[in-house]
């Protein structure tokens, strides 16, 4: 008797809402009898359709790509899936970023790539992507599977008949593994695969044998059924006592304050935090690396709370509160500021996704963020004492020195003029180093997108992510600031921008050098070779696209610029070079570095 394997349609979902998975992330199939049948499958019913179909149901209409010899037949699958754009990138490591540049605005992004050599090279931005909790599918095209099992030895590998290397090094940066190399289970594999990126917000990893993607095969034979994927549920007794107990502990205090940090995003709670935040009246303050998802048109934001390097009067409020509700944060030794935040734990509640901690007292588990914070606002008595102390002590950042006529341009200059850039229709994107610092300065709209890579912190992420970011949303245009440093880590994916047509200003901060690490730790390391970037950019356009570059060196220069990017080169990728002095930073990095050289430079503790 044979056995044909097909999808069960048991929970339609009255929309393509992408929730959470039934059991475990698994998809529900049934195995059907049919006495002497064979199962026929129609020439459409491939892998290589079904997994470009589901890409394009979770919200994917942007795929990056590498091509290689062994996922040309799967390219060839996504590229006919009418709902799905190839973006051919130069290189694996930008392909990576990119998808994560994507996930950031689209909730989930995808890259492909070939076996080994591409993969291990997307290694980097999936670690990246799985630290700042981002469901990226990276999938790669593996080895023929009659080669799995056999001695043979593969050109792309490292040389041995054992090709789960590969695989090894991502089951640390990824939450799920699929090692398709079968058409039997490949339609389970993958859809476990991509509906547990969707539920656990990580990156997941699937590999697709080269001779698969074109192969009819049953499992296939019918459109996907979109995910109906069951959402996480708070223990309500849990959720009650949570609830109860910092009810309890919030409203015995004087001058509360409430800090959002980063896994506001992945908790999905930004409005339940801001309800509470309308409900308490309390001061309300974001870590670093949650700039962008706390509104800072509130009425009662006070800024960035970053230790000794916050915004001006923001650490004094919150570091002398006598409680303070942490809303997914994440304390490294970056965000604490080389662990010298002058916080007390007795002081706090942190309430991370799915678990509350009460100072030095109880914890509750099994409870989701998005639920306390909402019951949290009806239990909590008002107290704006915070925020009143707050507006009695502060006073508005003064102006930077005017220019004399000429004078060479200075980067706090600079960000005055590039705050009358941002509104709801840009986006910032900050790379590491002192754009971190100098972004965290500016008062961002209503509606105005954020992004930098703090936990991962690997320069060139920008490049990328800049890229993918402007591709997910072409209706803003994206202002991205990179250090040159960085920039020449990833330069080449300026060409891919090009070639998809995006308008995004960039701005080269040329100083000639890694700044950053300069004020960890300096050395003639940290010294690169300056290239001349406008030069650079020119090239790779080519007379393709459009583009329009400038040097600027001073003010005014930079005045015209800005005036021709947002002006008659709207609709350009336009690419500002930023002449300053090597040793033109902002105080907040000198104060942030001599911190964490101390945290790094510590001697051993005794044996």
């Amino acid at each position: 008797m044979d056995t044909k394997i097909g999808s069960l349609d048991t929970c339609k979902p009255t929309n393509t809402n992408i929730c959470c998975p039934a059991k475990n992330g698994d998809v529900t199939t049934l195995q059907t009898s049919a006495h002497n049948a064979q199962p026929i499958a129609p020439p459409e019913s491939t892998l290589g359709r079904h997994l470009a179909r589901r890409l394009v149901q979770i919200g994917v209409n942007d795929v990056f790509s590498v091509p290689g010899d062994f996922n040309l037949t799967l390219l060839d699958h996504l590229l006919a899936e009418p709902g799905l754009k190839l973006v051919g990138c130069c290189n694996e490591l930008n392909a990576g970023y990119a998808a994560d540049g994507y996930a950031r605005s689209r909730g989930v992004g995808a890259c492909v790539v070939t076996f080994t050599v591409g993969g291990l090279s997307v290694l980097n931005a999936i670690a990246g992507a799985y630290s700042e909790n981002l469901p990226v599918i990276c999938i790669v095209g593996g080895p023929n599977s009659n080669d799995y099992g056999t001695n043979r030895v593969l050109h792309h590998t490292i040389g041995l008949p054992d090709f789960s290397q590969e695989l090894r090094c991502f089951q640390t940066v990824t939450c799920f593994q699929a090692v398709v190399n079968n058409l039997d289970d490949a339609h389970e594999l993958i859809d476990t695969a991509v509906s547990t990126a969707l539920k656990e917000s990580k990156p997941v990893y699937i590999s697709v044998g080269c001779n698969l993607p074109a192969i009819p095969h049953p499992t296939f034979s019918r459109e996907p059924v979109p995910f109906s994927l069951s959402p996480r549920l708070s223990n309500p007794m849990g959720l009650h006592a949570a609830v109860e107990a910092a009810a309890e502990f919030l409203n015995k205090a004087v001058k509360p304050v409430m800090v959002g940090g980063p896994k506001l995003r992945v908790a999905k709670a930004c409005g339940s935090f801001v309800d509470l935040a309308d409900a308490s009246g309390y001061a309300l303050a974001a870590m670093p690396s949650a700039k962008g998802l706390i509104p800072e048109h509130h009425p009662h934001f006070i800024g960035t709370y970053w230790g000794a390097v916050s915004t001006a009067f923001c650490a004094e409020i919150v570091e002398s509160a006598d409680a303070y509700v942490f809303a997914g944060p994440i304390f490294n030794d970056y965000s604490s500021v080389g662990y010298s935040l002058l916080l007390k734990r007795e002081k706090a509640i942190i309430v991370q996704p799915d678990r509350v901690v009460i100072g030095n007292g109880p914890a509750f588990g099994c409870v989701l963020m998005k639920d306390f914070l909402k019951e949290l606002a009806k239990k909590i008595r008002k107290n704006t004492t915070a925020f009143e102390n707050y507006s009695r002590i502060f006073v508005p950042e003064g102006k930077p020195l005017k220019s004399e006529p000429e004078e060479p341009l200075r980067v706090n200059v600079l960000f005055q003029h590039v705050q009358k850039m941002v509104s709801s229709d840009t986006a910032v994107i900050a790379e590491t180093g002192d754009s971190w610092f100098n972004c965290q300065k500016l008062k961002l709209p209503e509606g105005c997108g954020y992004e930098f890579q703090m936990q991962y912190g690997s320069i060139g992420w920008s490049v990328g992510a800049t890229l993918g970011y402007a591709q997910a949303v072409p209706e803003k245009r994206v202002l991205a600031f990179i250090g040159d440093g960085s920039f020449q880590v990833t330069a080449q994916d300026i060409s891919t921008m090009l070639r998809c047509g995006q308008k995004t200003i960039i701005f080269l901060i040329n100083n000639g050098g890694y700044t950053i690490e300069v004020e960890i730790h300096d050395g003639p390391y940290n010294v690169i070779k300056n290239w001349n970037y406008t030069a650079l950019v020119e090239a790779i356009h080519n007379g393709e696209g459009k583009c329009w570059t400038a040097k600027v060196f001073n003010e005014e220069q930079l005045v015209e610029a800005i005036d021709t990017a947002t002006g008659p080169k709207k609709d350009c990728l336009c690419f500002i070079e930023v002449i300053v002095h090597k040793d033109d930073t902002s105080k907040e990095l000198l104060e942030w570095g001599s911190r964490v050289s101390a945290a790094n430079s510590r001697p051993p503790n005794p044996q």
